[in-house]
């Protein structure tokens, strides 16, 4: 899968990507059956609060991430200063949902990690590290970052791109844990220890 959404890496008889079908919504991330994947899940149960352990920014796409104390947030575009706001990313250069933000767990890198498998948190090119709370859990919720409100509208599903940044066992590792893709619906400025939660 690649591209955002996820979409087919062929498509020869163009069915999927030309005609009157609508865009893709939804699709499937295929991954070899491995060991890793039976685990028991990372919480017993949903943690809907949890805290800001990383903010990142990238100027442009394929360019090195850079860690800041905090960023101000621009509502439906993104982090200030990062190729997203800016359009420059490599995905979703006309906007659309999903775009503004994109966060992964510390807990998910930690475990790739234990697998065998180093990312920098740089690495994993989303704009917001994690601690504490459960990101899937988000998916088509209202929560909030510091003062931020904002919407999970997605999961973020590895994609080859980023493991072609990185190594191999990335994609593998992270298919489910990669984090979430969020709109922001409120202005403010999201900092290194704010809190997250989820409205009930």
């Amino acid at each position: 899968m690649f591209g955002l959404p996820s979409g087919p890496l062929l498509d020869p008889a163009d069915v999927l990507t030309h005609g009157d079908a609508p865009p893709i919504e939804e699709g499937f991330v295929v991954a070899a059956l491995g060991a890793s994947f039976l685990r028991e899940p990372h919480s017993t149960g949903a943690s809907l609060s949890g805290s800001v352990e990383a903010v990142l920014v990238a100027p442009a796409a394929c360019l090195p991430l850079t860690r800041l104390a905090s960023a101000r947030v621009l509502v439906g575009r993104g982090l200030e200063g990062d190729r997203y706001a800016e359009r420059r990313g490599t995905f979703g250069g006309n906007g659309g949902n999903g775009h503004d933000l994109t966060l992964i767990e510390a807990e998910a890198l930690e475990e790739l990690a234990r697998g065998g498998v180093e990312l920098e948190w740089e690495e994993a090119r989303r704009n917001l590290v994690t601690r504490g709370i459960d990101l899937n859990a988000l998916v088509g919720r209202r929560f909030r970052i510091g003062e931020v409100e904002c919407v999970g509208r997605r999961l973020a599903e590895p994609c080859a791109h980023l493991q072609r940044l990185n190594r191999p066992g990335v994609l593998r590792g992270l298919v489910h844990r990669g984090g979430l893709r969020a709109d922001i619906l409120g202005e403010g400025v999201i900092s290194v220890g704010d809190a997250i939660s989820a409205h009930a």
